[in-house]
């Protein structure tokens, strides 16, 4: 809890910390980078922070985390911590490194708030500061514990077994392990980060959806390659997808992600579009592999029949479940060979039936899932109940929107995602 002599100099200056919070993490990381280059290696995506979506993702965890600490005094916003947590553990995130963001997030405060950072408020945020980090390592302590591995363990190496082109855009890798080591399953929906290294030695994090249960021996995941659209093409998906063939090794983390499969037996409903089809394989694969009666519908958005990727995949597991129905939609026709139900045009929830008392996880672009959450909440859906896949920072953190005080929501944009 955020002590008595630190709440009202908090109170007092979120306001203004929240509105220069992206510049004070622009300026963060940029000094950061200048004083430690190797974090570019192996830890940060570069590609994010040319894109400042993990600068805006900062500032929104910082004051979204400091805005929970003043309206819900006894209760730490957990979601968040959770997620981010699992970002960090999949990168082997040590506690020592929150000392080196410490010292580099304080000098940018300093930097653009100039004298207004009195040494009370200093005081204030680096309270504020050091109760999100160490609940942070205290969870990524866990998690490491609770998978058998160190920071510096994470990581082994894997050889792709098999590569397969599902569309024109997205290739599955599977991975077979070369080792002796124990491959510890992962929980259905969660992922990996894959370190590749990139033509001027680098290597490149980026976390894929597990696309298959796991059988001891394989992991499976899906990349879709990225097109710049005027800007650079993704570096790391292009590579993969071009350079990497059967026979190579890449280096995988085991697996982490909070977002799972619920266990509780409740009817489960899955909203995807495009490459969000993903973690829906891998809990689909879970599903069938364990021969669940579970009634589970997947309903898919897509440009068109060809660019559903997995689709083989997904609807054969889902025809293997007694309740397993599909509903997909193509924005470009109702042409296709699926044996499912095909509709025109973008998802519609009003044309399907949804079961009573379901769980939902939505995966997609942002704005789909925008769309999809506020859909079901209008039809009664409880808050609880819809679970979302974010690939990349999550700018969204839709289930705290609620918790936020209107102003720091208005200001950050309810930004929210990992520090690291």
């Amino acid at each position: 809890m955020l002590s008595d002599r630190s709440r009202p100099v908090i109170e007092a200056t979120l306001p203004v910390v929240a509105d220069n919070i992206e510049e004070i993490a622009t300026r963060f990381y940029a000094h950061l980078f200048g004083e430690h280059p190797g974090l570019f290696d192996g830890v940060f995506n570069r590609g994010n922070q040319a894109e400042k979506t993990q600068q805006m993702a900062l500032a929104g965890s910082v004051a979204v985390f400091a805005s929970s600490l003043l309206k819900v005094p006894e209760q730490l916003p957990e979601h968040l911590l959770s997620r981010i947590a699992h970002k960090h553990a999949s990168l082997g995130i040590t506690p020592a490194q929150y000392d080196v963001v410490h010292d580099n997030l304080f000098w940018a405060i300093v930097d653009v708030l100039g004298d207004a950072v009195t040494p009370e408020v200093a005081a204030a945020w680096d309270e504020v500061y050091w109760l999100m980090a160490y609940a942070l390592i205290n969870q990524e302590r866990g998690l490491y514990s609770a998978r058998g591995v160190r920071p510096e363990t994470v990581w082994r190496e894997w050889e792709v077994a098999e590569k397969v082109q599902e569309t024109p855009d997205v290739v599955t890798f599977r991975m077979r392990k070369v080792d002796d080591r124990l491959v510890k399953s992962s929980l259905p929906g969660q992922y990996v980060t894959v370190q590749v290294p990139m033509p001027d030695g680098i290597r490149q994090p980026r976390q894929y959806s597990l696309t298959r249960a796991d059988d001891g021996e394989h992991r499976q995941f899906s990349v879709k390659r990225v097109h710049g659209g005027g800007k650079p093409d993704g570096e790391v998906s292009n590579h993969l997808c071009d350079r990497v063939q059967v026979g190579d090794r890449l280096t995988m983390s085991v697996p982490f992600g909070d977002v799972v499969l619920d266990d509780s037996g409740r009817p489960v409903v899955f909203a995807s579009a495009g490459i969000g089809i993903t973690p829906m394989a891998g809990m689909l694969s879970h599903l069938a592999g364990a021969g669940s009666r579970l009634p589970v519908t997947l309903l898919h958005a897509d440009a068109d029949e060809e660019s559903f990727a997995l689709r083989d995949q997904v609807l054969g597991d889902l025809r293997t479940l007694s309740g397993g129905k599909a509903h997909v939609w193509f924005e470009r026709g109702t042409g296709s060979t699926l044996p499912t139900g095909v509709h025109e045009g973008v998802m519609d929830l009003d044309a399907v039936d949804l079961p009573e008392g379901a769980v939902y996880y939505l995966c997609g672009p942002l704005p789909f899932m925008k769309a999809v959450r506020s859909a079901l909440v209008e039809r009664g859906v409880a808050a609880r109940d819809i679970q979302y896949e974010v690939f990349g920072p999550d700018l969204w953190q839709a289930d705290l929107a609620t918790e936020e005080s209107p102003g720091a929501a208005e200001r950050t944009g309810r930004h929210a995602a990992a520090v690291g």
